[in-house]
């Protein structure tokens, strides 16, 4: 994913697309393997798509669609796929369209959500009417969140859809430092499942949330009975090294 804007990298907005996307495409069994967030400058958006929809099977953008003059991503995917950008006849009437039944006028600021690059399919916005587009693998849809999520609705319906990923949560009730080697073992027994550590802190004590995830139910299950079997062995290792 590349999140685009000023804003975000400031701080002034807080992002709440990447999360949105992630658990979508996870439930569409699709891995997001990475995000990167640029600025409103046409030349980095231009070289972050070509980095990223040359390395990923799609890339999703969010933001920089708009009216206003640092609404600049159409014209970065422009650049980056070497094609010129102009009015799609489609987008075009829709907006048209859109603002005359509203009795507003159809300005030059607003006729700018109709540009496109040349050869871009719409992505259609059910929202607010102003389409987002399509390059080859670039899904390109606005910053907006509720009009973000509408779009990445209808596109990841369209996409093939892969395994689900499962988890198992297995509460451990040592710190990181305690299970860091045994539990590289039982990743190491394990390759197919993914096995992440999230520690916690109560104010007294430290514990860790161990964390399975497969798209194999039966090996998920044996890394969940490994790692119930770690926390036993280390557990036992514990209390026999107290002082009496």
């Amino acid at each position: 994913m590349l999140a685009i804007g000023d804003e975000l990298l400031s701080g002034r907005t807080k992002d709440r697309n990447i999360g949105y996307l992630a658990d979508v495409l996870t439930l569409a069994g699709i891995d997001l393997k990475e995000v990167r967030i640029v600025a409103d400058e046409p030349v980095d958006i231009a070289a972050a798509i070509n980095a990223l929809r040359a390395r990923y099977t799609y890339l999703f953008t969010s933001g920089g669609i708009g009216p206003t003059h640092d609404d600049m991503t159409a014209d970065a995917v422009g650049q980056a796929f070497g094609v010129p950008v102009g009015y799609h006849p489609t987008a075009y009437e829709l907006l048209e369209k859109h603002y005359r039944q509203r009795e507003m006028d159809f300005t030059l600021a607003r006729k700018r959500m109709a540009r496109t690059p040349e050869g871009a399919l719409l992505i259609d916005n059910p929202v607010s009417t102003a389409p987002g587009f399509k390059m080859d693998n670039v899904y390109v849809m606005a910053g907006v969140p509720a009009v973000f999520q509408a779009m990445v609705n209808n596109v990841v319906a369209s996409l093939p859809q892969g395994p689900q990923i499962l988890s198992a949560a297995v509460f451990c009730p040592f710190g990181e430092g305690d299970i860091g080697g045994p539990l590289a073992q039982v990743q190491a027994k394990h390759k197919s499942v993914v096995i992440g550590s999230y520690p916690k802190f109560d104010g007294k004590s430290y514990s860790t949330e161990l964390v399975a995830r497969s798209r194999n139910e039966q090996e998920l299950e044996a890394a969940r009975l490994d790692i119930e079997a770690m926390l036993i062995a280390v557990g036992k290792e514990k209390a026999g090294s107290s002082p009496a």
